[in-house]
């Protein structure tokens, strides 16, 4: 016979299941994050010189391009799209840029404008592809992404370009802290700002969700598809510009491959490539995961080609966690 003050097993076990259920939302929520913080841990028992403040502005330097790219293409995950065209933009907005300064003598300020908005263009073709001319995202930022990279290449004749000062600057310092951090900060918040307090941000959660509902309720899904690859576009220029700041010098094949970078900081921060769901927060810690692996790589001088490996293993485990997570919602 069972006393008053005795737990049983079972009542023991529905005990226990909150207390699991609370821990499995929380990795499943922070698993990016979690995962990030024992990476540092483990990479600085690896090697001391990993948590010095100079390597970690290096991996805040490292990380502002490809976090930056991965905010506009957190836009575009989140209404269930892709682009894969925004590291040939961000190499097309940096060469018209620097194009322009050099060879036709515009202001460097104005020059700067326009490899913004070089970007925002590339993106509202992309966007009116997907939304008027109803082909697949895939299709339509793959044929950008070959028309941007091969207008790069005519524009400069496969030469770098040197860049103007006002873009040089956003590869330099303001006294210790790196332009290129002070930037990513910008764009992040930005992102976040977009995505949580405005209507765009949450008509973009409702495409993503379900676009004939969206279209039932009366958003305009077309015209916010179109604000969506605009966007990434407008952060694809940007980031361009940041890496010609760099530089100083706008370079024919710079950015190459970036987008793949981009779209795994975004899953690898709990977006899914479903739709409906992805936050800038998340794409941060991503995209910060990402440089760190990188650095840590490095600094314990691991062959590039291995790297590229572990890269590879860390996207595959985020969307598989991604399809877990599904299946169990």
């Amino acid at each position: 016979m069972t006393s008053a003050t005795e737990t049983t097993p079972a009542a023991k076990k529905s005990l226990s299941a909150p207390r699991h259920s609370k821990i499995g939302h929380f990795l499943a929520e922070n698993g990016a994050l979690v995962g990030l913080v024992v990476l540092c841990i483990a990479l600085f028992i690896a090697t001391p010189n990993f948590l010095t403040t100079q390597n970690l502005l290096n991996v805040g330097i490292q990380s502002a391009t490809t976090a930056i790219l991965a905010f506009g293409m957190t836009f575009v995950i989140v209404t269930a799209g892709i682009d894969l065209a925004v590291g040939s933009i961000a190499a097309l907005g940096a060469m018209v840029s620097a194009y322009m300064f050099t060879n036709i003598g515009l202001p460097g300020f104005v020059t700067l404008l326009i490899g913004l908005l070089v970007g925002l263009l590339a993106g509202v073709i992309s966007g009116i592809g997907v939304a008027y001319g109803k082909l697949p995202a895939f299709i339509a930022t793959l044929a950008m992404m070959s028309v941007a990279r091969g207008l790069t290449l005519v524009l400069s004749d496969g030469r770098p370009i040197p860049t103007a000062p006002e873009v040089n600057f956003l590869g330099s310092y303001i006294g210790p802290v790196p332009v290129p951090v002070i930037m990513l900060a910008v764009a992040g918040v930005v992102c976040w700002f977009i995505l949580s307090r405005t209507v765009l941000g949450r008509s973009m959660y409702a495409v993503g969700g379900n676009l004939e509902a969206a279209r039932l309720s009366g958003l305009p899904v077309k015209r916010t598809l179109v604000s969506v690859y605009a966007l990434s576009g407008l952060f694809a220029g940007f980031a361009g510009l940041l890496i010609a700041g760099r530089l100083s010098s706008a370079q024919p094949g710079a950015a190459t491959g970036y987008e793949m970078d981009a779209i795994a900081a975004v899953v690898i921060g709990g977006a899914s490539l479903a739709g409906g769901s992805g936050k800038a927060s998340g794409t941060l810690v991503g995209a910060l995961l990402l440089a760190v692996i990188r650095n840590g790589l490095n600094i314990l001088n691991v062959n590039s080609f291995w790297q590229q490996v572990v890269i590879g293993c860390v996207i595959a485990v985020a969307v598989g966690i991604d399809v877990l997570r599904r299946k169990n919602d």
